[in-house]
């Protein structure tokens, strides 16, 4: 499985970071990309198991994909995997303390599970530059949302 890798520095606590990121009630309040997301699995909070729907806007369309939380490190990271049309996706996003903010990751991967997905990776690998861009713009999102006042509640990844 080919992986891409983007990270970024966060001025704000790994572990408020980590409370946006595990926070789906406001996921799509948090992610531009996001359009809806449905949770599946009729429960509440985050963990292995956790799996949801979520609509995001894909190269200028929305695209709806089935997701499921696979492992979690509590705080740290997790793995959320995907299977659509043949193609398993694989992201992994590690939280990382650095000083008093902390480095936010996301690794991504698609493995081909079919001749037909097979095939169509080869067109896949021109989509790099733009999937690696929207990578980065989720990062910014979640990154915006965690220093957006300081000290102050957002009401974003609160929990109780």
């Amino acid at each position: 499985m080919a992986v891409m890798k983007v990270q970024r520095e966060v001025a704000a606590p790994a572990e408020k970071v980590w409370a946006i990121c595990t926070d789906l009630e406001r996921t799509k309040d948090v992610i531009s990309a996001i359009t809806a997301l449905e949770r599946t699995d009729g429960g509440s909070g985050f963990g292995v198991g956790t799996a949801w729907k979520e609509t995001r806007v894909m190269f200028g369309r929305e695209s709806t994909e089935s997701m499921a939380v696979t492992e979690v490190d509590e705080g740290r990271s997790c793995v959320v995997e995907s299977l659509s049309r043949g193609v398993l996706y694989r992201s992994v996003m590690p939280v990382e303390p650095k000083g008093e903010g902390c480095t936010l990751a996301w690794e991504f991967g698609a493995q081909a599970q079919s001749t037909r997905a097979k095939l169509m990776s080869i067109v896949g690998k021109l989509f790099e530059g733009s999937t690696k861009k929207a990578l980065l713009a989720d990062l910014d999102d979640i990154a915006a949302a965690a220093e957006a006042a300081p000290g102050a509640e957002t009401g974003i990844g609160a929990t109780s």
